[in-house]
């Protein structure tokens, strides 16, 4: 006998897991504004790349504004992963606001903006010695401004933990994602941020980290005990999510949702709604 419409099959699990992943990224923002610091001691980890992976998958799934800031002292590349609309850079932001109270649409034109998910980013300056000026009073400022025209603030910082804004930026954060790679040297730096967390008043950003073990390379991780390294982190953090090599991520070029490998676009899923989990407060 026909159903008539009337019974439904039922949900497949891909597809009831996709729906609870994008319901925790979709958790409402407490208080209206969140901080997200994206780290790692060691360079060339994947560090901006995650950055901008997890503000498009945010800003994919999410309806409010999400912003990228760039606070690389040492000319950061955040701005090469979305298409370029303007060459101004946060201190071009900073000068306009301390001229005049902003409206969104002016913050707007400092910013460029990804296609692919409406993820807005804030570049660094492009002069390394301006770079190098940027205090913890001038993110004090740009983190005040940006928190009245947006929900989510993924802030890109540099390598080090004692340069020029890292104290504000640590102190403001809400959260933190630490970078690494799936081998012994780097987990190695990576498990010396979070005992520097600790040491120093931070222990609550290191407890609540979700790390993010991000494969830069075909074969990344061959000859290491990956599950050791996981579970050491684990024991350590809130969470460990694998984000795999991807031949798009690797292109250094504009991050587009669209040409990522379905094991990427879902590990950014994974690692947004494991961010979105700490909204709530």
């Amino acid at each position: 006998m026909l159903s008539r419409g009337r019974v439904h099959p039922p949900e497949s699990a891909g597809v009831s897991r996709r729906r609870e992943l994008i319901a925790r990224v979709r958790t409402p923002v407490a208080g209206g504004h969140h901080r997200v610091a994206v780290l790692s001691l060691k360079g060339g980890v994947g560090k901006t790349t995650t950055a901008v992976g997890l503000g498009t998958a945010l800003a994919a799934v999410r309806g409010d504004r999400i912003i990228a800031m760039d606070a690389n002292p040492d000319h950061g590349t955040l701005s090469e992963k979305v298409r370029v609309e303007t060459s101004a850079s946060v201190r071009d932001l900073l000068q306009m606001a301390a001229q005049q109270t902003p409206r969104y649409a002016d913050v707007r034109a400092f910013t460029s903006q990804s296609v692919s998910s409406r993820l807005e980013i804030l570049a660094s300056s492009r002069d390394p010695e301006l770079s190098e000026a940027f205090t913890d009073e001038d993110y004090r400022a740009v983190a005040s401004l940006l928190e009245n025209y947006y929900s989510i603030c993924v802030t890109d910082c540099g390598t080090g933990l004692l340069h020029s804004a890292m104290g504000a930026v640590l102190e403001l954060a809400d959260q933190i994602v630490l970078v690494t790679i799936p081998s012994v040297a780097a987990a190695r730096s990576a498990s010396a941020t979070l005992d520097w967390l600790e040491a120093h008043g931070r222990g609550h950003l290191a407890r609540s980290a979700t790390v993010a073990l991000s494969s830069i390379r075909p074969g990344g991780g061959a000859g290491v005990d990956v599950d050791a390294l996981r579970a050491h982190f684990d024991k350590r953090c809130r969470a460990v999510v694998d984000v795999p090599f991807d031949p798009h991520l690797a292109e250094d070029a504009e991050v587009d949702l669209d040409l990522l490998a379905p094991a990427t676009r879902d590990a950014f899923l994974v690692l947004a709604a494991t961010v979105g989990d700490g909204f709530g407060g």
